[in-house]
């Protein structure tokens, strides 16, 4: 095996929809290489790659899973990943470091949300695609209409490198534009094939789509060009060599047919990934930053100190952490000192492995252009690059797309804090595609993921590895309270029980501030009626009522108070009285001012094919959302409305139903409403409640 050179090898993710049927064709191309004897199933939950416990519950791939095999003597190292959007961000990893991206699209179902999203990913990465069309052998496939809706998506470069002549149950025969030849594949799954010279109305389609190709190759290079108009054609073996350069430029994309199932076609594609698929060599040099100067610098694949970006970290109930990582420079070995320049320190290599899915094989180095695992490193995490200490360098790291769903985590056993925080920082290092906080005004500890399902992922791994014992509820909102009238109050605290005295009071003047301009105290004594040394507490005193809220539990915002005046006694007043006058002193005037409740509103942006819009549009009313306006994003429509954060709830759940998974939102923090008054009867109720309960701290 002379796949040592970076010439030789290949890093390709799979990636894709949903259900286009990745994992099976990724377990095609391990059977087809000999790197496994029988070919597992998603039924079966026997895949190697998708072999954890929460994947073979599910019947999906959660995490992007490295494989690898040989084939004509080229490594080929690739990533399985995830379709659903929810684990969008284990296929930007994957993608982050392949050199091409082999995109898979449902010969039903043709080209879905994530299909898309991976396109573009792929594209801000600068990195080729190569389609496949999968799932031939299914009911109702038909190529040309497929073929139709992926030009019209990715554009008139896109070229099929084969015709299906049968698609359908049975699916076996394929007509090859390169050879020029009808394939006939055995249906024992075995991936054998025949082939003979295309004759009759296929020879009259290959040589036509032949033409096309010579025409698509031609056009990425002037001196083939040239050449084509020269000798009226190209011939076989410069057209050839002509691929490689074309894919690279993408002003040809190619498009290979498989039935990953049945095995057809696996070890085509197998051929033309070895023969035409990029390599290192295509991207010699990947820009980092120098980490003593922060300056630019280039990681070239000749250069000779290591640099290794970790693009995935794994964790192993037998071993610990495994962090999978490419090596950008240099080789890395056993034993080796290397310095984490994200984390500043020094980690000591153990042993290296390759990894399929789960299994392991034991290696001597992992040289520039290769992929790998190290087990047991101290402290290095997704996105870390390790690298030599004398110059130490940090590749870009990986952007996810912010997490919309969020859900409060509550502990059922108190005691079970520090577990808590361990797990999920042993999560988030894992799996940097959701954030968690505590939220200190709502009293809540929230966690924020990129869709439901993720969220469900997360919780049941906390519960099953860390053993924690929690519960998932909504996040409260973020209500506010003010006023909308002036009022003014005069409060006296007088307490007389033996010993010390207490002795406050104090007359405030209250009127509703501008929207957003929080809690303005200012005071206008006259006199010597209050010594100024009480101001202080006073303002300490009406901030607690304003935090606690009074009308119905939420923080009190927008509103001018003035303190004008106010009774003492020379020996009984003291801090603590004037703070508890000032508290009551405003929550009286804040009563009779009319309050009001507040709630936040919500920006969304929603991108979704037009058929859905009537639909999306009806849904959002029905959540008191108002429609700001409509636009166009080249094949989509964008909405773009404000909806009360408190109608949000599981919103991106609801969209997917609604649009098929074709629609896509984002949402931020717009502004502050008054809330309808039939809905701000049930909150003031609850506190009044509450309060009378003595819980009025708990529901915070």
């Amino acid at each position: 095996m002379n796949g040592n050179q970076p010439g030789d090898i290949r890093n390709f993710a799979i990636v894709g929809h949903a259900t286009a049927g990745k994992t099976t064709l990724a377990e095609a191309m391990l059977f087809c290489s000999g790197a496994i004897h029988r070919m597992g199933t998603i039924a079966q939950g026997n895949t190697v790659a998708d072999y954890h416990v929460g994947e073979q519950q599910r019947h999906i791939s959660i995490h992007g899973t490295p494989l690898h095999c040989e084939w004509q003597g080229r490594r080929l190292n690739f990533i399985d990943t995830p379709g659903y959007l929810d684990f969008a961000s284990e296929a930007i990893n994957a993608l982050h470091v392949a050199d091409f991206a082999l995109v898979v699209v449902n010969a039903n179902h043709g080209v879905g949300v994530g299909t898309d999203m991976m396109w573009e990913y792929a594209g801000q990465l600068g990195i080729p695609r190569v389609l496949v069309l999968n799932g031939l052998d299914k009911e109702k496939c038909d190529f040309d209409a497929r073929l139709a809706e992926i030009r019209d998506h990715f554009g008139q470069q896109v070229f099929p490198m084969q015709v299906p002549i049968d698609s359908g149950p049975g699916f076996h025969q394929v007509l090859d534009v390169l050879r020029s030849e009808v394939v006939s594949y055995a249906t024992d799954r075995s991936g054998k094939y025949t082939e003979e010279a295309a004759t009759g109305e296929w020879k009259d389609k290959v040589d036509e789509l032949h033409k096309a190709l010579i025409e698509h190759i031609a056009e990425s290079d002037d001196t083939l060009l040239q050449k084509y108009f020269d000798e009226g054609g190209l011939s076989d073996e410069v057209m050839r060599t002509g691929i490689h350069p074309a894919l690279q430029n993408q002003v040809f994309i190619p498009l290979l047919c498989t039935a990953g199932e049945t095995n057809v076609w696996v070890a085509r594609l197998l051929d033309f990934i070895a023969k035409y698929g990029s390599s290192p060599v295509d991207r010699e040099t990947v820009g980092a930053v120098a980490t003593a100067t922060g300056s630019p610098v280039l990681v070239r694949l000749d250069g000779s100190e290591p640099v290794a970006f970790v693009f995935k970290t794994l964790t192993d109930a037998q071993s610990g952490d495994i962090s999978i990582f490419r090596v950008y420079s240099g080789g890395i070995k056993p034993g080796m000192e290397l310095h984490n320049s994200g984390r500043r320190v020094a980690e000591r290599i153990g042993q290296l492995y390759r990894l399929n899915g789960k299994l392991r094989t034991p290696v001597d180095e992992l040289r520039a252009g290769d992929m790998g695992a190290a087990v047991k490193l101290r402290d290095t995490h997704t996105g870390n690059t390790l690298c030599d200490a004398r110059h130490t360098v940090a590749l870009p790291k990986l952007e996810y797309p912010t997490p919309y769903t969020h859900a409060a985590l509550r502990l059922n056993a108190p005691g079970d804090e520090d577990r808590l925080a361990t797990g999920l920082a042993a999560l988030h290092e894992e799996d940097p595609a959701f954030t968690y906080h505590t939220d200190a005004e709502l009293h809540q500890f929230i966690i924020s993921a990129q869709g439901e399902l993720h969220l469900d992922v997360l919780f049941e791994r906390l519960k099953r590895r860390y053993k924690v014992d929690v519960s998932l509820e909504p996040p409260k909102i973020r209500y506010r309270e003010t006023i909308r009238a002036g009022a003014e109050a005069r409060y006296r605290h007088k307490k007389q029980t033996g010993g010390a005295g207490q002795f406050a009071e104090v007359w405030l003047r209250i009127s509703p501030g501008p929207r957003d301009s929080g809690i303005v105290f200012s005071q206008s004594l006259v006199g010597q009626d209050v010594d100024r040394v009480f101001v202080p507490s006073v303002e300490k005193g009406l901030k607690n009522a304003a935090s606690e809220g009074i009308h119905a539990g939420y923080r009190v915002t927008d509103v001018k108070i003035d303190f004008y005046g106010g009774k003492m006694h020379p020996v009984d007043s003291k801090d603590i009285a004037f703070q508890i006058a000032g508290y009551f002193a405003f929550r009286e005037a804040f009563q009779e001012a009319r309050p009001v409740v507040l709630e936040p509103i919500h920006q969304l942006e929603i991108k979704l094919p037009e058929e859905f819009v009537g639909r999306v549009v009806g849904d959002l009313s029905g959540r008191r959302g108002h429609i700001l306006g409509m636009d166009v994003a080249g094949r989509l429509q964008v909405i773009r409305a404000e909806v009360p954060a408190a109608q949000l709830n599981h919103y991106g759940t609801a969209l997917r139903s609604l649009t098929g998974g074709r629609g896509l939102y984002s949402e931020r923090f717009s502004h502050y409403k008054e809330l309808p008054a039939d809905q701000e009867k049930g909150l003031v109720e609850a506190h009044q409640k509450a309060r009378a309960e003595g819980t009025a701290h708990a529901h915070h």
